[in-house]
C-alpha cells in the first residue's frame, strides 16, 4: 500500500461528511427548525385547487398538469375512524377507497389531462362532493 492511497481515502471521509453536513443543513433551511417533516410537503403533487370542509375535516383536492390528486384529511387526527376519498376523471371509473385511518384517506391520483373530474370525501358518515370542477 503507497502513502498516497491512505490520504485519499481519508479525504474521500472528509468529502462525504462534508456532504452529509451540507444536506441537512439544505434541509434545516428549506423546513425550517420546528417543522415537522410529514408538514413540510404535500403528499399530493401539483398546486392545491380545491378545498371542501366539513364538521370532521376537509377534502384537498390539487392538480399537476396530466394528474388530479385527492385526499381527506382529519381535523383532529389522532384516534381511528371511518373514512374515504373517491376521484373519478369524466368518462372513467372511479377511483379511491376507504377504511380506518387516523389522519388522512388517500392520495388518489387519476390522470385527467383535459378532463373534467369529481371528488368524494368522507369521515364518519358525513360526506362531501365536487361535482365535475377542473374542466
Amino acid at each position: 500500500m503507497s502513502a498516497g492511497s491512505g490520504a485519499s481515502g481519508g479525504t474521500g471521509r472528509l468529502l462525504s461528511h462534508c456532504l452529509a453536513v451540507l444536506i441537512a443543513a439544505v434541509a434545516l433551511v428549506l423546513t425550517g427548525p420546528g417543522a415537522p417533516a410529514a408538514e413540510a410537503a404535500s403528499v399530493c403533487s401539483g398546486r392545491p385547487r380545491e378545498t371542501l370542509s366539513f364538521a370532521a375535516g376537509e377534502l384537498r383536492i390539487y392538480k399537476a398538469r396530466h394528474y388530479v390528486c385527492a385526499l381527506t384529511v382529519a381535523k383532529d387526527p389522532g384516534a381511528r375512524r371511518a373514512m374515504s376519498v373517491r376521484l373519478q376523471p369524466r368518462g372513467g371509473h372511479p377511483v379511491g377507497g376507504g377504511g380506518s385511518f387516523a389522519h388522512r384517506a388517500g392520495p388518489v391520483t387519476v390522470h385527467a389531462l383535459n378532463r373534467c373530474v369529481r371528488a368524494t370525501g368522507a369521515i364518519l358518515g358525513e360526506q362531501r362532493s365536487t361535482g365535475w370542477i377542473l374542466c
